[in-house]
């Protein structure tokens, strides 16, 4: 079984604001086990709505559109997805009751122009929206359902977890659950992890994926399976072979960060971590800021240093601020790529690195502070 979701709206499309829905949806639908393959932004045109709806019938078991149920002239979900399935609107006066009722429980008198959002696909299963003032619905045809869900983050994600999820496993008869983990890994290329776990990005069941960011790189294993301990079961033993496979490459699952990280091995020892940085922006700083009372206070340095000068200014930061360690960190941009020295010292610590990024200039900050806390972290765990 396999869905697919229609984000609806034109100011999606103009970059005006960013879609949450199909990341909520996304989620959803991997909890009741249904694959999703295909997600969709399509502008407020029936006849391209209609169009997007009708090619996501001929593949799918499941549409899911999200957006386009308001009041206004340019809210025409209602319309395509009638046009998708060739029946026309009507109108529904226990819905238009149902809006009436809510405005007054707002102590708001509803506009003619409400009067659409009473509207829907003839035939269409209502659904009551007892949280806003658009209802949803649902069209069946023979072989998949269109169900259309307000554009309005709360709404939607109310509507889908207590009406769309049992419908879908009531009519899909769904039972199984797709559940994700990801393996977070720093200090390495996504070519040096390829080549280190292929042969587990071919199985079919869990899969296993790779996805870069500037300093680090995830490895997600998702796995479909009957029941939430059979999932764990999969997920436990793909984690187990790229544990053995990465070694230390690995610092975290899921909600893990490299500054958590070495925030936690710092507090487990007592110590507290001072900073000197240039050319990140006060990146390292700030990341490290948010984990309280590990860091002892940082500096900016206003030109390039040499490392020698680094390494005195690094010991200067560890008294200043009364810390256990210190660590220093210089970016810059030699040519065609991102350069950077870094120096740790205390704790009976006394090290200097240096690493060179080819990416764009935009990510050179946020490699060069996962690099330093990397570093840090190898010398810490």
């Amino acid at each position: 079984m396999n869905a697919e979701i229609i984000a609806i709206g034109t100011e999606l499309l103009l970059g005006e604001i960013v879609d949450t829905n199909t990341a909520v949806i996304a989620r959803a639908l991997r909890s009741v086990g249904l694959d999703l393959y295909r997600t969709t932004i399509v502008g407020d045109n029936a006849e391209r709505i209609a169009q997007a709806v009708r090619e996501a019938l001929g593949r799918s078991d499941a549409v899911i559109t999200t957006g386009g149920l308001g009041p206004t002239v340019d809210d025409a979900s209602r319309q395509g997805v009638a046009l998708a399935v060739g029946v026309p609107t009507e109108f529904r006066p226990e819905l238009w009751e149902q809006i009436q009722e809510r405005f007054s429980r707002y102590g708001r008198t509803p506009t003619e122009n409400n009067r659409q959002q009473a509207m829907i696909p003839a035939g269409a299963l209502a659904v009551e929206n007892p949280v806003g003032t658009a209802p949803a619905f649902i069209v069946e045809t023979a072989t998949s359902a269109v169900i259309s869900l307000p554009g309005v983050p709360g709404e939607m994600a109310y509507l889908l977890e207590s009406a769309v999820l049992p419908y879908l496993r009531r009519r899909l008869g769904l039972h199984a659950l797709i559940k994700s983990r990801v393996i977070r890994t720093a200090g390495t290329g996504e070519s040096w992890l390829d080549e280190r776990v292929a042969d587990l990005e071919r199985l079919p069941n869990p899969t296993v994926g790779l996805s870069a960011h500037p300093g680090q790189v995830d490895v997600r294993i998702t796995a479909k399976a009957d029941s939430e301990a059979e999932a764990d079961r999969m997920l436990d033993e793909v984690e187990a072979s790229l544990r053995q496979r990465l070694g230390k490459a690995i610092f975290g699952v899921d909600a893990d960060t490299l500054e958590g990280v070495v925030s936690g091995l710092l507090a487990r020892r007592g110590w507290r971590l001072a900073v000197v940085e240039h050319g990140t922006g006060g990146a390292l700083a700030s990341a490290l800021a948010v984990e309280g009372a590990v860091f002892a206070g940082g500096h900016v340095l206003p030109d390039r240093l040499e490392p020698v000068t680094l390494t005195s200014l690094v010991e200067h930061a560890r008294a200043e601020f009364g810390a256990d360690l210190a660590l220093g960190v210089v970016a810059w941009r030699e040519g065609d790529r991102e350069c950077m020295t870094f120096h740790l010292s205390g704790a009976g610590l006394d090290e200097d690195a240096d690493r060179s990024f080819g990416g764009p200039p935009g990510n050179a900050a946020r490699w060069a502070v996962n690099m330093a806390l990397d570093f840090v972290r190898r010398r810490l765990a």
